[in-house]
């Protein structure tokens, strides 16, 4: 033992405070597990399953890849009650979520998971759907039961490696936007980090939706979905995750997620899993524009004169018509190759996802619609890596001028019908409108989505 290490353990205590001080700050320089900053790759850097195959010596190895992995989704309170009796649930404004990185019992005929307890009997119940604050959503999801036993188990009829992750495919299912911000984006929040090694049950299942994502599925988890309705068994896993994170609508908080994964991420995710090759808009030589077209409600009813008047302005126009069962694998290849996309506030622009980074997103906004527009596709337009624009339509650009009057409050005063209820609103609003487009004012918004492009105007 050298001199100093002596005087250390011997002498001075002073000198062994000082000794601790400057250690603590040498290991406080690094991320710690709890940084939001601190990949989970640097910590877990050959991920297969279980193994960790083809280590090295400066690898971590990780003797529970399993609970290892459970455990990164939750922190602070949280994470001290997961150690502490193996099971945390954390709740928000909108969604529910619990695990437990217990072996659990899971009998998906009545939709119950028992956890094994030394405690007596305990009951949760969970439902698992990011959108619990509103009821008419959470009347289509179906309640899973948590239930705590300290006595024997149902026995396991199937026996799994991995951990299972329970979500619902109700709620506003159907519709393109909920199905992408309260499902898909919280999916990728929640189980990124697993690297597919994990399976799904999906309640309240609909074969429809489950194939239109099924690619973005089949990358999360490389493991066949369980459809508890149509497999009502005894399954048992390592560890089960109930309920989806949410962030806010159509983002991600890449403090709050293991492995800081960001809108970028997603996006790069989504990239790969469509095969679409364009990641910057530089890449795109022509001047191309996508019109959504919508064929209910909110509709362009000048919308044969707008895209003359693009195509007078040198784009390449694109329109297309999405629907529930639109399929993703055509739509996003398209959204992917414009530079330019154009549609009225509604589900069809949860398109934005798919564009380039750099393209430039324009929203038209119906009358009365100015603070959904903003919150629901504006402000998340931002974090996309895309330059956003809204064309404000005038009151003559919308059939509710012709309905009401120029002096009636639906026209000149829409807060007093958002005042009456949200159905009162939607049903003038929403439901109620549709525009023609003053083709002079948006040539004019064209032509500044050019000059964000980089692009000489006019555009010929």
């Amino acid at each position: 033992m050298g001199e100093f290490s002596k005087t250390l353990l011997l002498g001075s205590p002073s000198l062994l405070f000082l000794f601790v001080v400057i250690i603590f700050l040498y290991a406080s320089s690094f991320p710690s597990d709890l940084s939001p900053l601190g990949s989970w790759k640097q910590h877990l850097t050959d991920w297969t399953g279980g193994l960790g195959q083809n280590k090295t010596s400066q690898d971590l190895v990780v003797k529970d890849p399993m609970k290892y992995l459970l455990r990164r989704l939750v922190r602070g309170q949280d994470r001290i009650q997961l150690d502490f009796t193996g099971f945390s649930c954390h709740n928000d404004l909108h969604s529910e979520v619990c695990l437990t990185n217990k072996p659990i019992v899971i009998n998906n005929s009545a939709l119950t998971i028992y956890i094994p307890s030394d405690q007596q009997q305990l009951d949760h119940t969970v439902q698992p759907y990011a959108r619990k604050e509103d009821g008419t959503a959470m009347k289509a999801v179906a309640p899973v039961k948590m239930i705590h036993r300290n006595t024997s188990l149902p026995a396991c009829r199937f026996n799994h490696h991995v951990p299972a992750m329970v979500f619902s495919s109700g709620g506003f299912t159907g519709n393109l936007f909920h199905e992408f911000n309260e499902v898909i984006i919280p999916l990728f929040i929640t189980c990124r980090h697993f690297r597919s090694e994990l399976q799904f049950i999906i309640t309240d299942f609909k074969p429809w939706w489950v194939e239109k994502y099924s690619r973005i599925l089949s990358q999360l988890s490389r493991f066949e979905i369980i459809n508890p309705a149509a497999n009502a068994s005894i399954h048992c896993f390592p560890g089960v995750v109930v309920g989806l994170k949410y962030h806010d609508n159509l983002a991600l908080n890449y403090t709050k997620i293991p492995g800081g994964y960001s809108m970028f991420d997603f996006k790069d995710f989504l990239r790969t899993t469509y095969n679409l090759k364009i990641q910057n808009v530089s890449k795109i030589q022509k001047l191309s524009v996508v019109l959504i077209s919508r064929p209910m409600s909110r509709r362009f009813l000048n919308e044969g004169k707008m895209v003359e008047m693009m195509e007078e302005l040198g784009f390449q126009v694109d329109v297309i018509k999405p629907n529930r069962m639109s399929s993703l694998d055509k739509f996003s290849g398209v959204i992917n190759s414009c530079n330019v996309m154009v549609g009225a506030h509604g589900a069809g622009l949860t398109n934005a996802v798919f564009l380039p980074d750099g393209a430039v997103f324009v929203q038209v906004v119906p009358l009365g619609l100015d603070w959904a527009s903003e919150t629901y596709f504006g402000g998340p337009a931002k974090e996309m890596g895309v330059k956003y624009m809204k064309y404000k339509i005038d009151p003559d650009e919308s059939t509710l001028l012709d309905k009401y009057g120029p002096d009636h409050p639906v026209i000149v005063d829409p807060m007093s019908v958002f005042l009456k209820g949200y159905y009162a609103a939607r049903e003038v609003y929403v439901d109620g409108q549709d525009m023609k487009i003053n083709l002079t004012r948006f040539r004019e918004t064209l032509l500044k989505a050019g000059k964000l492009l980089g692009r000489s105007t006019p555009l010929h």
